[in-house]
């Protein structure tokens, strides 16, 4: 299964695919890790963020999820990407716990209001369905216990699972 895991900094994307990764058994690769490797991007310090090509990324990404069958792809910038995947889980996560999160990781004042402000507006979702038409996108809330939202994205890929064989 090629499982694609985006949503604002902040909603647990990391920690989700790594957890989904271990109990699936399934190769996790992180967006930003992926870039640096292959050398896609550049590092802007005045945002303090990596400036990625979406173009290049979606063309080399499309390319390792051709090559594999059992891979999760997490990061920020995968909803902004027409990525050859089964399936698409957004996680959500209120603005207010989004601020609090962002606050204890010390991110600058303007990446902070920036991801809230993104949550607010859907900003995800919104470029998540531009770029997937007519495939279902599975938005997840990640708010209290990590088990809980991984438990709902397990019942999402079992049901998927299911509705293929049936195909």
């Amino acid at each position: 299964m090629r499982i694609i895991i985006t949503g604002t900094p902040g909603t647990g994307k990391s920690t989700l695919a790594l957890l989904l990764g271990k109990k699936l058994g399934c190769k996790v690769v992180n967006e930003r890790d992926f870039c640096r490797k292959r050398k896609i991007g550049r590092f802007d310090r005045r945002l303090q963020e990596l400036i990625v090509p979406l173009g290049r990324m979606q063309k080399e990404m499309n390319k390792l999820l051709a090559r594999e069958k059992n891979i999760i792809l997490e990061g920020h910038l995968l909803c902004e990407a027409r990525l050859n995947s089964d399936i698409v889980i957004l996680l959500r996560t209120s603005p207010d716990l989004l601020e609090e999160r962002l606050r204890s990781r010390r991110y600058p004042e303007f990446k902070i209001q920036d991801n809230v402000l993104c949550e607010g507006i859907d900003y995800c979702k919104k470029h998540l369905l531009k770029k997937h038409q007519g495939k279902k996108i599975f938005e997840v809330k990640n708010e209290k216990a990590a088990g809980k939202a991984l438990g709902k994205i397990l019942k999402i890929i079992n049901e998927k699972k299911k509705a293929q064989e049936r195909a």
